[in-house]
Formats: C-alpha cells, sequence, structure tokens
C-alpha cells in the first residue's frame, strides 16, 4: 500500500482519481469501500452517515447503496463535481448530500449526536496527528450514542522487517510525490489507540494487504448509567 502517497498526484486531476486508486490498490479498494459501508449501516434501517473527505464518494455512495442517508465532505472541489456526477445506485431509497468542508470544520457545521455512523476512508493518513486527535474528539460528540466509527487507511505495518521493508518501498515515492505537489500522504501510527483516546469503545482492527492498510472500527459510548 505504500503507492498510496501518489494519491496527491490523482487529486490534482480528480476525474482520474478513481481509476488511479484502483490500480493502486490492485482493485482491492472497493473491498474497503464496501466493507467501510457495512459497518456504517449494520443493525440500521435508514441510518444517518457522515463521510469525511469522500473524495469522489465511493464509501458515500456504498452506504446510500444500502439504505444509508449519508453528508460527504471534502475540502477538493475537484473531486466532488466527480462525486456529484455519479448516479446514486440503482434502488437506493435515500440519498447522498455533498458538502465542500474540511475535518476541521465538523464542529461548526453539525450539531452533536447528528450522525448513527460516521466513516473515513484514506483522510486520516493526508491530517497531522493533532488534527487526527481533534477530529476523532469533533465525530465523537456528533455521533449518537451506540454509533458506529469505522476508518479505513494506510497504517505503519507491525514487525521491524516489516516497517523497514515498508520504508524503502513508500520514502522514495512519496519524495518524488512531494517534489512533484509539496504535499504527501502518511501511514496512520497507533490508529486504534488513538481512537481509543479520544474516548470510543469496542475498539477493533482488521490488518489487510500485507499489515500496512486497516480498518479500524468503534463504538460511541452509551451515557454512564444508560444500562
Amino acid at each position: 500500500m505504500s503507492s498510496f502517497v501518489w494519491m496527491r498526484l490523482l487529486e490534482s486531476t480528480a476525474h482520474r482519481y478513481d481509476r488511479g486508486i484502483a490500480l493502486l490498490s490492485g482493485g482491492r479498494i472497493v473491498q474497503a469501500y464496501r466493507r467501510l459501508a457495512e459497518l456504517a449501516t449494520a443493525d440500521a434501517g435508514s441510518p444517518q452517515v457522515l463521510d469525511i473527505g469522500c473524495g469522489t464518494g465511493g464509501v458515500a455512495l456504498a452506504c446510500a447503496a444500502r439504505g444509508a442517508w449519508v453528508s460527504g465532505i471534502d475540502a477538493n472541489a475537484a473531486m466532488l463535481e466527480v462525486a456529484r456526477s455519479k448516479p446514486t445506485p440503482a434502488g437506493a431509497p435515500t440519498a447522498v448530500t455533498w458538502l465542500e468542508l474540511d475535518a476541521m470544520e465538523l464542529e461548526d457545521r453539525f450539531a452533536e449526536a447528528s450522525f448513527d455512523a460516521v466513516v473515513a476512508c484514506l483522510s486520516f493518513s493526508e491530517m497531522a496527528p493533532d488534527v487526527q486527535t481533534y477530529v476523532l474528539a469533533v465525530v465523537r460528540s456528533r455521533l449518537r450514542p451506540g454509533g458506529r466509527l469505522a476508518i479505513a487507511d494506510e497504517v505503519v505495518p507491525r514487525g521491524a522487517l516489516r516497517r523497514a521493508l515498508h520504508a524503502l518501498r513508500r520514502w522514495p515515492l512519496a519524495a518524488l510525490t512531494y517534489l512533484l505537489t509539496q504535499t504527501t500522504t502518511r501511514p496512520v501510527r497507533d490508529l486504534p489507540a488513538r481512537v481509543r483516546e479520544a474516548g470510543f469503545v469496542d475498539v477493533a482492527e482488521e490488518r489487510l494487504w500485507g499489515d500496512a492498510f486497516a480498518i479500524v472500527r468503534a463504538t460511541a459510548p452509551e451515557p454512564r448509567g444508560s444500562a
């Protein structure tokens, strides 16, 4: 998954993003979209879902196909233009609202306890660690008690050998991408721990694709004494 540093190049040509990310992931990114949608809509009829960094809409539309009402946010207007051009999945009874919004603006845009689920795919790797911490705290407050969080992203592999091999593959690509775009992404470190520190419970992690990609799921806690 080290090639995901090329996402920055793809985002500069939004109309090529879907094809490029499919090639970079060997076609597996669609599996991540579907898995996030499954987690977001589990045991719910028509949940309200927030997709952070929705890009061209892969996860948001997968959630809509499973009956969710989705708010997809992204700061990249060109990516949102591509997302808006896509049809709602056939038979989906719900809709997607696309909003040009940065994750740092969540607190101003959405009221507390607005959502049943929050998803993010390849978004946290674009955030600095302090931004990740802030966004997780806001997300927890915007989820209803018992609401679901599901994050899929590039992560640091476990084990010294895997980490070393990952770094050797990744950093030349990261350096070239930075030279071309002045931006890059970074694997998310200790994502389950960060989610727990934000106050989520029932945190679990699925490692995929050579241990360099993970899906982390968690639940917003119920109020004390509600059980």
